[in-house]
């Protein structure tokens, strides 16, 4: 088996145990983590010299919608109302199993260009088998791993039909995927439900779509974004959780309008709540969730949702989430009556670990994923510590999360593969080039079949 051992000028493990160094190493050997830390002296195939760059965690993005890829910005002024209308009740109905493929792979080539390793894929624009696999294809073409969540779509419900709400996952699809393609879980893409969820869909379909899950020992992960009386089923996560079908193996995405009482019934039972807090500062009143879950004693996880409306970029979405967390802290504390905090609310390291480790346990993979610990999957990613917005790097957690961006992404490792390095994509530029033309031509059709117009800003 290959080994590759990387010269590190500075090393952020997110693993309590090693710790973070200068002048360290990292050993892989195939497609896992062999050691990192210092003291490592070991022969290797291959040696990463990466002396003037900062070594950390791949960045996991625990919740992103990439079929939408090619309709980035469309929606930067729309509001929630706006979005619903022009993609689900329109442009999503219009997309075939070829769309959904070349936007997840342009989607995730643009993930790991960005330093992102890992995503959560939530892919709810299907209506065949076909679609799903397509749309699995386009990830595995990048080199991404990824937890595919199969979801359905939401169109506009037509005369004599059921609407969507009333209506459960597709036993017959996802059971074709379970069996066949996702028969194993030792891989690159592994499969998950994207359910409607009580806000979305009746208690009922909840409940037999949970089942559906467990039945086939697959994580699931819902939206839960409306306000109480705007919800199908209200109350009915705390349902869920007293029937006992709610633990580590779901995932709760938003949650800005779920009250006290329920949130907490949710993180007790191990539910993991994603916030995406880009665009929930965007569109929601209700504020995002990330510090609700930590005072009640969860651990956060973050992620992008719908690139139309904001960046793909995860760096971006964990100094927002940082940001907010830090100033509902100090609004709750003045509003508390309470003296000036005396250090800072929220450190900066907690953010990187919403951003590595919590999205990793957040999508099941927490013990392959998240932190550079020996036995871990290899999923590594360097910045270059030379560049202008972080020279000169004194403390390089502090670099990553308050400082960097996209741009400083110099090499990325994925299973112990390199899929960029020095600043090249490791993806073939003619092959790329001709995607590029087809995800264009692809939302041109789909806009002009909607007759959807962009209107000047």
């Amino acid at each position: 088996m290959k080994r590759t051992l990387i010269e590190c000028g500075w090393l952020v493990t997110m693993d309590e145990a090693i710790g973070d160094h200068r002048n360290a190493r990292v050993l892989v050997e195939g497609s896992r983590i062999l050691a990192a830390g210092k003291g490592i002296e070991a022969e290797a195939d291959e040696v990463i010299d990466a002396r003037d760059k900062i070594v950390m965690p791949g960045l996991i993005d625990a919740h992103v919608h990439t079929w939408q890829t090619g309709l980035r910005a469309i929606g930067s002024e729309w509001l929630g109302p706006d979005y619903h209308a022009n993609i689900h009740a329109n442009l999503a109905t219009r997309y075939g199993p070829d769309d959904n493929y070349i936007g997840n792979l342009i989607g995730a080539l643009s993930k790991i260009d960005s330093g992102t390793t890992t995503i959560l894929d939530w892919c709810h624009n299907l209506t065949s088998l076909h679609h799903a696999e397509r749309s699995v294809d386009g990830l595995e073409e990048s080199g991404i791993r990824a937890v595919f969540a199969h979801g359905t779509a939401k169109p506009p419900t037509k005369p004599g039909e059921l609407p969507y709400t009333h209506v459960p996952h597709p036993r017959d699809r996802i059971e074709a995927l379970r069996n066949g393609r996702f028969a194993s879980d030792d891989r690159l893409v592994t499969l998950a439900m994207a359910v409607l969820g009580p806000h979305w869909g009746t208690y009922e379909v909840a409940e037999q779509d949970l089942r559906l899950a467990r039945e086939l020992n697959l994580l699931s992960s819902s939206h839960a974004t409306r306000k109480i009386p705007d919800q199908v089923a209200p109350g009915g996560y705390k349902r869920l959780v007293e029937a006992g079908l709610i633990g580590p193996d779901h995932n709760l995405v938003h949650g800005n309008y779920i009250e006290d009482d329920e949130l907490k019934a949710l993180v007790e039972a191990g539910a993991s709540v994603t916030g995406t807090v880009l665009v929930e500062l965007h569109g929601h009143a209700a504020e995002p969730v990330t510090l609700r879950v930590r005072n009640f004693g969860g651990m956060p996880s973050i992620g992008i949702d719908v690139e139309p409306i904001v960046t793909g970029e995860m760096f971006r979405e964990m100094q927002a989430a940082l940001l907010h967390a830090r100033w509902a802290s100090l609004r709750d504390n003045a509003a508390a009556g309470k003296p000036p905090f005396k250090t800072i609310p929220i450190k900066s390291r907690e953010a990187l670990a919403w951003a590595t480790i919590g999205n990793a346990r957040a999508i099941g993979l927490e013990d392959q994923i998240g932190s550079l610990t020996p036995g871990k999957k290899a999923d590594i990613v360097m910045l270059r510590a030379n560049d202008l917005n972080l020279f000169p790097v004194h403390d390089p957690l502090l670099s990553i999360v308050e400082q960097a961006s996209a741009g400083n992404v110099d090499t990325v490792m994925i299973d112990g593969v390199i899929r960029k390095q020095a600043g090249r994509r490791v993806f073939p530029d003619d092959v790329l080039a001709k995607r590029k033309v087809e995800l264009v031509a692809s939302v041109e059709r789909v806009m002009r079949d909607g007759s959807f117009t962009m209107k000047a800003a």
